[in-house]
């Protein structure tokens, strides 16, 4: 097949990165993370551009807790990420990934027995440290921004237990990078408020001059930024608990930060699930983001479960796998790894799509991710089947997608197993989008749940092809005479029942 051939094949969406062995040799990558809070390691696998995480364990080592005052990494501190990277390299052997890419910000970076620690390390669990500055660990954050969202803009803020840094980002290319001293660890060991709300707002200041006029999207990247979020969750009731691309504004952040100043920490702590390690640093890190949110006045605020570690895997990326859609390429993941018919996703998009013909990109890219999952949780019992779709879509690791655009592609597959959205267990979640969406999904989950009855030979979509009306308000199904037999009785109610979701007049006719 020549390459324009091969392109339409795969219209709109590129071929999938799966069949390529530049991303099959990046399948499954294992990252340490040695942070002034936490010592992680992150084995990621699956589809290089969206990986899943195949292995995840963070140990709250609190390296640098005290080093304002001694200079040195905390004695306890060290002896249980030491204990904890041992293991770590134990696990990387046994899943046959070692070596592991092992890297160390803020805490050993400053600490003087930084080295000492690094000596000891690769003598007692055989790991080389990198350590890195703090610009080349705002770079990293970055590029965790962008596996997420590619081509995006804005200015990623990552914050750690002993630094915070920040990195512009425009049209998917990281741009100016600073680092500051801004870590909650750090800024506990202040005895005076005042003192501390000065320096932070000194720091901010010299940090805005640096980087210039920031007016777009705020990521943020780390820890105690996720603590916040889950935090401003719990004050706001809100119903759908994934922090990774939960968006809050300006009033938000303030609302916020009054919320936890008069709370009963320990107990709000428990509410929000929130160990005492990281709950013991909220309150230094939001006097960071008021200040932050005050400087730059971002127009947005999004909270990004992508940071330094995913940065090093991006960092591993050639560039025209960069440029795919991390959403697209998970969703064809997990249809060549679990549906019946692999494949079949893409012969469904083009039996749906002429119900959809004002559509914009962004909503056929949801039409085409549910097409590709529509089938990938056959394996559920089938009274809970439905359910199952809509948990995995909403709660999975799945990149460049919005809460609300998550509960569309949920509702979509729910509808592909069942008529009816009521009386699930997920009620709640539904306000999350409007009704005009809930309708859409709606309509594409009915749409394939009928073009599901007619998979059973790969050519099968060639004799069958809808056409919508909208004008007319006309639905025809239009049959040729070897598929006219796919066209049974269970068929038949759900192509009637897909047209009662258009408000329209059903058609069958025989080509």
């Amino acid at each position: 097949m020549d390459g324009d051939a091969d392109h339409a094949e795969w219209a709109p969406f590129e071929k999938p990165l799966f069949h390529d062995p530049k991303a099959r040799a990046l399948a499954r990558v294992g990252v340490v993370d040695i942070g002034s809070n936490s010592v992680r390691l992150v084995v990621f696998d699956g589809a290089a551009r969206s990986p899943a995480y195949f292995y995840n364990e963070k140990i709250m080592c609190g390296l640098g807790s005290g080093m304002s005052e001694t200079g040195r990494l905390d004695p306890e501190g060290r002896r249980r990420a030491l204990s904890a990277l041992k293991r770590f390299a134990l696990l990387a052997k046994g899943m046959g990934i070692a070596p592991l890419t092992a890297v160390a910000t803020a805490a050993v970076r400053d600490a003087e027995d930084g080295p000492e620690f690094r000596a000891e390390v690769l003598r007692e669990a055989g790991l080389q440290i990198h350590v890195i500055d703090g610009e080349e660990e705002a770079r990293l954050s970055a590029q965790g921004v962008l596996l997420g969202w590619p081509g995006s803009y804005g200015l990623v803020c990552d914050i750690g237990g002993s630094s915070m840094e920040l990195a512009a980002i425009s049209r998917g290319e990281v741009g100016r990078r600073v680092s500051s001293p801004l870590g909650p660890l750090k800024l506990r060991d202040m005895e005076s408020k005042k003192a501390r709300e000065k320096h932070i707002k000194d720091v901010v200041e010299g940090l805005a001059e640096k980087l210039g006029t920031q007016r777009d999207r705020l990521f943020l990247v780390g820890g105690s930024w996720r603590a916040i979020a889950r935090i401003d969750m719990e004050r706001q009731n809100y119903p759908l608990h994934v922090l990774h691309e939960y968006r809050m504004d300006a009033d938000a952040v303030m609302e916020t930060a009054k919320f936890i100043e008069e709370a009963d920490l320990e107990a709000l702590r428990k509410q929000c699930s929130l160990s005492s390690s990281r709950m013991a640093l909220v309150p230094y890190a939001v006097e960071v983001l008021k200040r932050l949110v005050q400087q730059f006045k971002p127009a947005d605020i999004a909270i990004s479960s992508y940071g330094i570690r995913e940065g090093l895997l991006y960092e591993q990326m050639p560039q025209d796998l960069r440029d795919r859609d991390p959403l697209i390429e998970s969703c064809r993941f997990a249809e060549a790894k679990d549906a019946r018919l692999p494949g079949f996703g893409k012969r469904l998009f083009k039996f749906v799509r002429p119900l959809f013909p004002e559509a914009g990109p962004a909503r056929m890219r949801l039409v085409k991710a549910a097409c590709l999952l529509h089938d990938v949780s056959w394996r559920a019992h089938p009274d809970y089947r439905a359910e199952t779709c809509f948990d995995n879509a909403t709660r999975a690791n799945l990149g460049g997608l919005k809460h609300a655009e998550r509960i569309f592609l949920g509702l979509a597959l729910l509808h592909r197993y069942r008529n009816k959205r009521e009386g699930s267990r997920f009620e709640n979640l539904h306000a999350l989008i409007g009704p005009e969406e809930t309708r859409e999904a709606e309509i594409l989950g009915k749409a394939m749940r009928f073009g599901a009855m007619l998979w059973m030979s790969e050519h099968s979509q060639a004799g069958a092809s809808l056409d919508w009306d909208p004008l007319e308000k006309t639905l025809r199904l239009d049959l040729t005479s070897d598929a006219e037999a796919l066209f049974g009785e269970v068929a038949e109610a759900r192509f009637n029942s897909l047209a009662s979701s258009l408000d329209a007049r059903s058609e069958v006719r025989r080509i």
